[in-house]
């Protein structure tokens, strides 16, 4: 698990010996900062070193949350800002999923899952750049539905963004010419 840390709550039933006690920030919502031993049954075997616990006030609504890691370097405040900040990551994940529908990944080589994280974080940005250059007040799940069901629909792009629902001409293809391959090499348009 080298180059792989982790921020999780501390359970309920989880039982520790406490190793040592860190100093804590001033002008901080930091309460307690711990040096901890897993003691529960099989604890050594799942989690063979040292985990560190964290005690912080919540800032918006009070009451105490108990974290538990594993790096003794980062200090204690980076590590609650760290568990405050997974929860915007969550929910990114989740826009990804519901609007672009990424329910599974192919394998699990690093490859895999990169390859539809990407693309799918390259479709967000288009379709982010979409909404905000639009003058309709879209929001991302109906621009979405409605790009969905315009895709083979050959109209201009930003006055439909506009005005999704006022009558938009539909533009025609005209069929170009079609090229055929004589001798020596001449070439001759054919009539469509």
């Amino acid at each position: 698990m080298d180059g792989v840390y982790f921020v999780t709550r501390v359970k309920d039933k989880a039982l520790f010996d406490l190793v040592e006690e860190h100093a804590v920030p001033r002008n901080r919502n930091i309460l307690d900062d711990q040096t901890l031993r897993p003691t529960g049954a099989g604890a050594q075997n799942k989690c063979p070193r040292l985990l560190r616990r964290i005690g912080a006030v919540r800032e918006t609504i009070g009451g105490i949350r108990d974290f538990l890691t594993h790096p003794h370097h980062l200090g204690a405040s980076t590590i609650t800002a760290i568990y405050k900040d997974r929860r915007q990551i969550e929910l990114f994940f989740k826009v990804l999923k519901q609007n672009l529908k990424i329910k599974t990944f192919v394998g699990t080589s690093s490859n895999a899952v990169k390859a539809p994280i990407w693309t799918a974080l390259i479709s967000m940005l288009l379709l982010r750049s979409l909404q905000l250059s639009s003058r309709f007040g879209w929001s991302l799940s109906n621009l979405v539905a409605l790009l969905r069901m315009n895709l083979f629909i050959h109209r201009d792009l930003m006055a439909w963004l506009n005005g999704p629902f006022a009558p938009h001409t539909i533009l025609r293809i005209t069929r170009r010419p079609t090229w055929h391959l004589f001798d020596l090499g001449q070439h001759t348009a054919a009539r469509p």
